[in-house]
């Protein structure tokens, strides 16, 4: 469980590392929209992208 946990997170930090390598204007211009966005509206995205994510790992897994 635990080594699936930690492949995670290392998967995790390699798509934000590409983002960040590959596509450094656009994680500029998102940090931007974010300073905009209301709290709420990121903090119910965030819930629902985890939500999604634990259903993908489910199906995933299942």
């Amino acid at each position: 469980m635990l080594s699936t946990l930690i492949t995670a997170v290392g998967l995790v930090l390699v798509i934000e590392g590409l983002f960040y390598g590959v596509f450094p204007s656009a994680a500029k211009k998102l940090a931007e929209l974010l300073e905009m966005t209301p709290r709420d509206t990121i903090q119910t995205m965030g819930i629902a992208m985890a939500f999604v994510g634990v259903v993908i790992v489910w199906l995933a897994r299942g």
